[in-house]
């Protein structure tokens, strides 16, 4: 109930206090406020003179000149020049009161923004000490894009602007954004004009480049909130760092798909399926993406790759002998051929070598020492067959240093007792590392008898018969009688 009402009904300030809920001091405060409204709106009451009436049009002036931002410590020397000797305190009101009164007469009149399908892309830059991410909305659909780089140049921004409008399947009619210094060739009466690295970027998708008035960040508030939540809910939390650019990509783009598959409070629905109806009517992208900055060219090598700082990356080996474009971006080397990317890999050290399998149809083969007889002799024993291959390969490893003198014996040994034996006993000497001539000679000598010793075997398994078994107290000594 209100306390003037209740007070004029009971008239008791004790009484209304305790119907109020209250205390009589409040209901007399009450009472007495609104006795003094009655009686202002009855009579006229003399204007109230403070010190600072003599000054108060040089502050109004001063606030209009500044758009309200002047602060009354900095008006003080001026209106103590026009004679004020009040105190600081009473000029603070008197500022504050024309810079209220000021911002009352020039609001601008905000409307909420009314987004056309496939009309507007709104981007901007955020960032977290070295690290900056790149934030992207497709208005109609509020479908968000984010990506991560160690820059904010005009080359990142239109690289990552190229990534978003690939991700989103079209173009865009607008890119909107604000005055940003790497797509700012210079402003002339108040209009910004592109710089010509832009202007080739947008005329090559087919879109318009717009940018938002002169500190005016509200006029793009549909990406500034995205900046934020990017900031709060995926930077901070995972501690994303600049030294590791592809995490923080696949984090980001792992993020958005949770975003833009999650309903969105504004606009009452889901960004992924409003994108679907919005794709539509973007433009189509072209074939190529465009060249951004600096095109570095390299030649594929015969060894199927190319250098770049002191550092060997691989390519499909069908390319050997090409021009390709090679692009190096937020630690990741993409190899780039008529516009097709066709390799790509992890910034690595100088003088290391990234490798593929893939881009050489298999992976590595291991090295082979293959044995090439030279001599007469060489030829013949080698003509027994893998055998005698093996034979060789053994006694080298085992450091034979008479091998050439043995091989000689053996070969006159296969006149003797026939290529079949000494095919045998050359397979038994390589199983059990004989590799002399006399060697060889022993195991002929031995013929066929020779035992052959076997592994072991599998464990024996016996099924043994049941027994019947007793309780140990049957084993008991019994009592003496």
């Amino acid at each position: 109930m209100d306390m003037y009402a209740a007070y004029q009904e009971v008239g008791s300030y004790s009484a209304a206090a305790q119907i109020c809920g209250t205390t009589p001091k409040t209901v007399k405060r009450a009472v007495a406020k609104a006795r003094a409204a009655e009686d202002a709106s009855s009579t006229q009451d003399a204007l109230v003179e403070h010190n600072y009436d003599e000054v108060a049009d040089l502050i109004v002036e001063r606030v209009a000149r500044t758009q309200g931002r002047v602060s009354a410590k900095r008006l003080l020397p001026v209106v103590r020049a026009a004679g004020y000797d009040g105190s600081a305190r009473n000029l603070r009101r008197a500022v504050a009161d024309a810079k209220a009164t000021w911002r009352r007469n020039h609001h601008r009149g905000r409307r909420p923004g009314v987004w056309a399908p496939g009309d507007m892309l709104v981007f901007d830059w955020g960032e977290i000490g070295p690290l900056f991410v790149f934030c992207a909305v497709l208005a109609w659909s509020r479908f968000r894009f984010v990506y991560f780089a160690d820059n904010l140049g005009a080359e990142a921004t239109m690289a990552a602007l190229a990534q978003c409008m690939e991700t989103i399947g079209g173009v865009p009619k607008t890119l909107l954004t604000d005055r940003m210094g790497c797509l700012k060739g210079g402003t002339v009466a108040g209009l910004v004009i592109p710089t010509p690295a832009y202007v080739r970027f947008v005329t090559h998708y087919g879109t318009r480049p717009d940018f938002c008035e002169g500190a005016d960040p509200a006029s793009k508030g549909i990406v500034e909130n995205l900046v934020g939540y990017v900031k709060s809910d995926l930077m901070i939390p995972e501690e994303l760092s600049v030294s590791d650019l592809v995490r923080a990509n696949t984090l980001g783009a792992t993020w958005c798909s949770e975003v833009n598959g999650a309903l969105h409070a504004d606009i009452a629905a889901i960004p992924a399926e409003r994108l679907e109806i919005e794709r539509t009517l973007l433009g189509p992208l072209p074939s190529l993406r465009a060249r951004i900055g600096k095109v570095v060219v390299r030649k594929v090598d015969r060894l199927s790759c190319i250098r770049i700082d002191s550092a060997r990356y691989s390519v499909p080996d069908v390319h050997v002998g090409r021009q390709v474009e090679v692009r190096v971006a937020d630690g990741e080397v993409m190899v780039v051929l008529l516009g097709e990317i066709i390799a790509t890999h992890g910034v690595i050290a100088p003088g290391e070598a990234c490798v593929h399998d893939e881009h050489y149809g298999a992976g590595r083969p291991a090295p082979r020492r293959a044995v090439r007889p030279k001599t007469a002799t060489e030829k013949a024993f080698v003509a027994m067959g893998p055998v005698a291959e093996a034979f060789i390969k053994g006694a080298a490893a085992r450091g034979m240093t008479t091998l050439g003198a043995d091989l000689s014996e053996l070969v006159a040994m296969e006149a003797a007792h026939g290529t079949g034996p000494l095919v045998a006993a050359l397979a038994r000497a390589v199983e059990f590392g004989r590799f002399r001539a006399a060697d060889v000679r022993s195991i002929l000598a031995a013929g066929a008898g020779v035992p052959r010793p076997r592994g072991p075997g599998d464990a024996l398994i016996v099924d043994l018969p049941a027994i019947t078994t007793g309780s140990l107290a049957d084993y008991a000594v019994g009592e003496e009688s």
